[in-house]
């Protein structure tokens, strides 16, 4: 894995600021005035504008690319692919902090989801997601359990809210369109 970007850092110590900041020679991509362009370089965390350089603790830390290069790369967004990292046994997640001896619950349930515009449709697979997470991290406190009664948009989501609780902080970005738009009209 060569290219990472700042959402990796995120997912590295679990931070990261819901409203992205632009210095003056950056600009959004254009699609979306919210998102930062994509960076080729692989900031070091004292130079990353997240963490404090002055801080002496930051050097008990890994950096990014020292931790994220023996997972499975992925073709876009943050350039690792969790879930096959996952498949794979390159990580281990442990499923509950309280009980390390309990296990997902196996569930193979797809929501589709029919999205204005041209995009294509969204589809939110429960199996994957329930790898990581308990049901109860989801519903009722972001997702409520009832068709229709959640609604959601790529707004909400670049503002922490809905899915962005999660993506674009410790799951994959969202600047890596096709992983959740993959279904058709």
């Amino acid at each position: 894995m060569n290219k990472l970007n700042q959402w990796c850092v995120a997912v590295v110590i679990g931070t990261l600021s819901v409203t992205p900041v632009f210095s003056a020679d950056e600009q959004p991509i254009p699609v979306n005035r919210l998102l930062k362009p994509h960076s080729d370089e692989n900031r070091l965390l004292k130079e990353d504008g997240i963490h404090d350089p002055a801080n002496p603790e930051l050097l008990k830390l890994k950096e990014p690319t020292e931790v994220l290069k023996t997972l499975e790369p992925a073709k876009s967004g943050n350039f690792v692919d969790w879930a096959a990292s996952l498949e794979k046994g390159t990580i281990k997640p442990q499923y509950d902090a309280r009980d390390p001896s309990l296990q997902a619950m196996p569930m193979d349930l797809n929501i589709v989801m029919a999205v204005t515009g041209s995009v294509p449709n969204v589809m939110f697979p429960h199996a994957a997601h329930l790898k990581w997470l308990e049901c109860n991290n989801c519903h009722t406190a972001i997702f409520q359990a009832k068709k229709g009664a959640n609604k959601t948009s790529m707004d909400k989501i670049l503002k922490g809210e809905s899915c962005g609780v999660c993506h674009g902080s410790v799951a994959f970005p969202i600047n890596d369109c096709e992983r959740c738009h993959s279904q058709k009209k």
